[in-house]
């Protein structure tokens, strides 16, 4: 299934700002490569940074789910878009809404400008080098 097929299968009024959020992060995050497969269950839109997911666009019966990996690994993103987004449902590591009231698309943009910057795989890294630090 393509991406285009994905957001057409969606709810009619939910098309237009899930075709917009994709547009942003493919836009503002050249590090990750779009795609349809399955997590969690649910067909959803993964964006995968060279050896990592960092984000998935799903679209559930009650709202809709932007998960990010960002956010689980840096608290401090977390805590400024859970204060940024307060219409919104902020999860360890995703940002439920139900249309663009929660997640207006300006501050969005900047989540993902933001998360954009973030070397999931450096942090990765650092975590099992402290784990390996911390047994010896």
């Amino acid at each position: 299934m393509t991406i285009k097929q994905f957001i057409a299968a969606q709810l009619p009024e939910r098309q237009k700002l899930l075709t917009a959020i994709h547009e942003i992060i493919v836009k503002n995050d050249h590090s990750v490569k779009a795609e349809v497969a399955p997590m969690m269950g649910k067909e959803m839109i993964l964006y995968n940074a060279p050896g990592t997911f960092k984000y998935g666009l799903a679209s559930t019966n009650k709202y809709m789910s932007l998960h990010a990996l960002p956010i689980y690994v840096l608290p401090v993103l977390h805590a400024r878009y859970a204060a940024l987004l307060p219409k919104a449902s902020l999860q360890k590591g995703c940002i439920n809404f139900k249309d663009e009231s929660g997640v207006p698309l300006d501050i969005l943009q900047q989540f993902i400008q933001d998360c954009s910057a973030v070397d999931l795989v450096k942090i990765r890294e650092d975590q099992m080098k402290s784990k390996k630090a911390a047994k010896k």
